[in-house]
């Protein structure tokens, strides 16, 4: 038996599945969607601020044109039901938001930039 936490609609449920040992694939397994690609940012900036984790945005902290100093926080992440800061690598000002609340996020996706 294998349990498996499963979120539906932002409602989680815990599933346990047994395992038979008879698996019968289907005759053409559906293909995953493809990826979008990355957003172009008009006002890019040359300092990418990345996803440390996969998750959720919760929060979009700043916004373009705003000066923050190393440490503030830019976007706040939901992933494993924690709030993850993800903070300015630098002092300067934010070129762009490459983001927005609800969007999901992969470990690397930049989620803004800065000058």
């Amino acid at each position: 038996m294998k349990s498996y936490i499963i979120t539906v609609n932002g409602t989680e449920y815990e599933v346990t599945v047994e395992e038979t040992g008879s698996v019968s694939a289907p005759a053409s397994a559906p293909k995953a969607a493809p990826k979008a690609a990355p957003k172009a940012a008009g006002g890019a900036g040359a300092v990418k601020i990345n996803a440390s984790v996969p998750g959720k945005v919760l929060k979009v902290v700043a916004s373009a044109g705003q000066a923050v100093k190393a440490g503030d926080s830019v976007v706040i992440l939901e992933s494993m039901k924690m709030e993850i800061p993800v903070v300015a690598p630098q002092d300067g000002t934010i070129a762009s938001i490459d983001t927005s609340e609800g969007a999901a996020v992969e470990n690397g996706d930049t989620l803004a930039t800065m000058n």
